[in-house]
C-alpha cells in the first residue's frame, strides 16, 4: 500500500520539530497581540478563486462535494482569513490574526515541500500604512531570531517602484508590458539570463530586457542604491525608506532592499518582501506583503491588508543545516528498572513524575536493563531503580548527555522532581 504521489507521513521526530516551531509561533503571537484561529480546511472552490483567477485550478486540489457544489482544500491561510475579516462587518480595526497548520498544493514535490505541508502565518486588516508592514516584517524577524537562526535577511522591495521603472524604461504604461516585465523579474531567480531573453526577445527590445534584469539585481541599504541609480523620481521610493527607517526604529537591523523581489504577477499591490538564510540555497523561508486588491475582491473597500506567510518544512531543514534542531532538547526522563522486583517502585515513580507534568517513559514489557537503556537514550536522564540504592531509599539518576551518574534520595525526587531534575523551565 503506497501514499499519493506528494503526500507522506509524519513522524514523531517530525512532529516535535512541528511542535517547536508551532509553539514559538504562538507564544509570538500572543506577545505581538495577534489573534489565532483556524480557518476552514475547505473552501469554496470560486473564493479561493478570488485570489489567483481560474488558473488556480491547476495548483490545488478541488473536487465537487455530495450536494454537488465546487470546493478545494486550502492552499493557503490568507484567502480563508481574508474571507472571514471581510465578512466581519463589526470587526475592530485594525484586527490582527494568526494561523498555524497544514495547507494542501498540487505543486510538483521538491525538497521542503510535500503536497500537504505546514504553515504559519499573520495577517493586519484596516487602515493601509507602513506601521502595519513594519508590524509585520518586525514579528517575522523575532520569529527567525526565538528559532535561534543565524544568516537571515530580509529583502524589502515595493510593487510601484518596479511598474514605475518599468513604465520609465519602455515609455509605457501598457498593462501587459507590465504583467510580462514582473514575469521577468520573477523568473530571474528561477532560469539564467539568457533563457530569460530567449523567451522574451521576440516581444521586446532586448536592451530594454537586458535592463529590466540589470534592475532586478540591484540590492542592498538606501545609500548603496541611491549611488547606483537615480531612484529619486520613481513611485513609492520614499515609502520603502520610510519603512526602513521604522524597523530601524524598532531595532530590526537584518533587512535590505532587493529589486528583485515581486512575489507574483497580480496579488500584491504595495512593498513585499521575502525571507532567506543567506549561506543556503533552499529559496525563500518566509514571504509577504501588501494586498489591498484581495480584500476589495471581497467585497470590503474600507479595508486593507498586510501579511506574511511562512514555509514550516523549509524552516526545519534550515534549522537541520544550521545545526539548530539538535539544540533542542527535550525534557523527557526515562525511569528503569534492574529486574522485576523492581518494576513496582519504578511505576509509581514514574506516575509521580508524569503527574508533576513531566514527560516520562517507562519499560511496559518487562525488558532487559540494558535494552531499557537503549530505547531512553534520547532522554535527558535516567531514573535507575535498583535494589541496593532502594534499600538506602535512593534510585540512580544518569545524564544521559554526558554520561555521568550520581545518586538521589527518593524523598527528594518526589518532593520537588523539577529541581532535582534541573527542569524548572517546564
Amino acid at each position: 500500500m503506497e501514499l499519493p504521489r506528494g503526500m507522506k507521513d509524519f513522524e514523531d521526530k517530525e512532529n516535535s520539530n512541528i511542535e517547536h516551531i508551532r509553539n514559538h509561533f504562538k507564544r509570538l503571537s500572543n506577545l505581538y497581540g495577534f489573534l489565532f484561529m483556524d480557518p476552514s480546511p475547505i473552501e469554496l472552490l470560486s473564493v479561493l478563486e478570488t485570489k489567483s483567477g481560474s488558473a488556480i485550478r491547476d495548483e490545488i486540489y478541488y473536487f465537487k462535494d455530495k450536494g454537488d457544489r465546487e470546493v478545494a482544500l486550502r492552499f493557503d491561510f490568507t484567502v480563508g482569513l481574508t474571507r472571514y475579516a471581510a465578512s466581519q462587518k463589526s470587526m475592530r480595526l485594525p484586527a490582527k490574526i494568526s494561523a498555524f497548520g497544514g495547507v494542501f498544493r498540487y505543486d510538483e514535490p521538491q525538497k521542503g515541500r510535500y503536497r500537504y505541508f505546514h504553515q504559519w502565518d499573520i495577517e493586519i486588516y484596516g487602515k493601509p500604512g507602513l506601521e502595519s508592514e513594519a508590524e509585520v516584517i518586525e514579528f517575522t524577524s523575532r520569529l527567525f531570531d526565538s528559532l535561534l537562526l543565524k544568516n537571515i535577511t530580509i529583502d524589502i522591495n515595493h510593487r510601484n517602484l518596479v511598474e514605475s521603472f518599468i513604465n520609465k524604461i519602455f515609455d509605457s504604461t501598457d498593462k501587459k508590458l507590465v504583467v510580462d516585465m514582473l514575469r521577468v523579474i520573477d523568473k530571474i531567480q528561477k532560469k539564467s539570463k539568457q533563457e530569460i531573453l530567449d523567451e522574451f526577445k521576440d516581444r521586446y527590445d532586448i536592451e530594454k530586457l537586458e535592463k529590466i534584469l540589470e534592475f532586478s539585481q540591484i540590492k542592498g541599504t538606501i545609500q548603496e542604491i541611491e549611488k547606483k541609480l537615480d531612484i529619486l523620481q520613481l513611485q513609492s521610493w520614499d515609502e520603502l525608506k520610510h519603512l526602513v527607517d521604522s524597523l530601524e526604529n524598532r531595532g530590526v537591523s537584518n533587512v535590505r532592499i532587493n529589486f528583485g523581489i515581486v512575489r507574483g504577477l497580480d496579488y500584491y499591490s504595495g512593498m513585499v518582501f521575502e525571507v532567506f538564510d543567506m549561506h543556503s540555497t533552499l529559496g525563500a523561508l518566509a514571504g509577504g506583503g501588501r494586498y489591498d486588491s484581495l480584500t476589495k475582491a471581497f467585497g470590503r473597500e474600507d479595508i486593507g491588508a498586510t501579511g506574511v506567510a511562512g514555509g514550516v518544512e523549509r524552516i526545519i531543514l534550515t534549522m537541520q543545516d544550521q545545526g539548530v534542531i539538535s539544540q533542542i532538547k527535550e525534557n523527557k526522563i526515562s525511569v528503569l528498572y534492574v529486574n522485576q522486583d523492581m518494576q513496582k517502585v519504578a511505576m509509581s515513580i514514574a506516575s509521580l513524575l508524569r503527574l508533576n507534568g513531566i514527560p516520562t517513559d517507562i519499560d511496559l514489557a518487562g525488558r532487559k536493563l540494558h535494552k531499557q537503556i537503549e530505547n531512553a537514550s534520547e532522554s535527558k536522564y535516567c531514573i535507575i531503580v535498583a535494589p541496593e540504592e532502594l534499600e538506602q531509599g535512593k534510585v540512580v539518576l544518569k545524564n544521559m548527555q554526558n554520561g555521568i551518574e550520581s545518586q538521589v534520595e527518593i524523598e527528594k525526587l518526589t518532593d520537588d522532581p523539577k529541581s532535582i531534575l534541573n527542569l524548572e523551565r517546564l
